[in-house]
């Protein structure tokens, strides 16, 4: 096979480890003779996979018994319209840390649906860094306080959080979960689409206290009802199966490699290996995010110049390395460095970054 090295910002790259798992799995399934792309989400062999999907998840974040572990569809996205659906009731107001790109999209979201406060944004920064969370003043009538932990696009991430004290905090980690360790119970609610850390897109992750989840408004159609999705442990309406169980391999890899301290440790060690080659090329490469609000899962820059950034990317990708270009809102270059993507990938993407400004500089 060609050497590829994927740098996509999602769907991202997965372990190869799980991949294999998944090829050799594929056409018979835990001996059933049956592919995990045609059982019954009604079986037992998927009930035991999803079961254990959320049991994993308890275990590697650590997750408080008071909280409940779901799965649902419809990407962050979606999560953007369900969230002020089910925790924004009349008379009460939605709290927003703007932060970019995506924290935008759910404001944009949450408007149509009530009343919207925006406590802190870094919008008069160009969003290069996230919002200062002490002090936030939050408005009296708030109802939940909703924050993005890593902008994508931007290439920044909290590195702590706010104590919003009896205000629920709601977190989309759609791009950092599992990257590292979080508290929980620091949180009321948690969103992340998997395709990023945890497995293919299709499905998203949540993670919900049930104190929150008892305030939600009976008249809610049943699909747009977390605590319906609650009870019916995951299985309401017809899962997506197959991404369900690329998450419980992963999942089981993530807890193989030293969980979410194990991927910390890899991660910060890809991001300072891309930050410092950025760092010590006399301005041929800059970063696009400051400095103490740097992901370490996006990785965003630039080079020197619009002709030199153009002949990096046709070379980059006649070298295999794939994901590359920034995205549209923010262009440049954008390396994304989640779980999967190796030490060795990481090393040859710097490797390649020094050779041309040798070449070039």
């Amino acid at each position: 096979m060609k050497q590829v090295y994927n740098f996509n910002a999602g769907p991202a790259g997965l372990p190869g480890e799980v991949m294999h798992q998944a090829q050799e799995e594929l056409l018979d399934l835990q001996g059933t003779g049956l592919s995990v792309l045609e059982i019954s989400h009604r079986s037992k062999e998927y009930e035991q996979i999803n079961d254990e999907t959320q049991q994993l998840l308890k275990e590697l974040l650590h997750i408080p018994s008071g909280y409940e572990v779901m799965f649902v569809q419809g990407g962050a996205s979606m999560q953007f319209a369900m969230v002020p659906i089910n925790f924004l009731p009349a008379g009460r107001v939605a709290s927003y840390i703007h932060s970019g790109t995506w924290s935008g999209k759910a404001i944009a979201e949450a408007r149509k649906m009530g009343d919207t406060a925006i406590a802190a944004s870094s919008e008069a920064d160009h969003f290069t860094k996230v919002p200062d969370l002490h002090g936030i003043n939050l408005h009296p009538e708030t109802a939940y306080v909703h924050l993005t932990s890593n902008e994508t696009i931007a290439g920044t991430q909290y590195h702590s959080f706010a104590d919003t004290g009896e205000v629920p905090l709601i977190a989309d980690m759609s791009s950092d979960i599992l990257s590292r360790p979080v508290n929980v119970s620091n949180f009321a609610f948690i969103y992340a689409g998997a395709q990023k850390n945890l497995g293919p897109s299709g499905v998203t992750v949540v993670i919900a206290e049930r104190e929150l989840l008892s305030r939600i408004p009976a008249h809610i159609p049943d699909i747009m009802n977390y605590r319906t999705h609650a009870n019916s442990g995951s299985l309401y309406n017809t899962p997506p199966v197959f991404a369900v169980y690329i998450v419980n391999l992963v999942l089981k890899w993530i807890r193989n490699n030293g969980g979410a301290k194990g991927m910390e440790q890899r991660n910060r060690l890809k991001a300072d290996l891309l930050y410092s080659t950025i760092d010590q090329s006399g301005g041929f490469y800059s970063g696009l995010a400051h400095k103490e609000s740097r992901s370490l899962m996006n990785a965003t820059f630039r080079v020197m110049n619009d002709e030199l950034e153009l002949q990096f990317l046709q070379e980059a990708e006649q070298n295999g390395f794939v994901g590359l270009k920034g995205h549209r809102d923010a262009g440049h270059m954008r390396a994304s460095l989640y779980n999967a993507v190796t030490y060795e990938q990481c090393k040859a993407l710097a490797d390649f970054m020094v050779d041309f400004q040798q070449r070039f500089g």
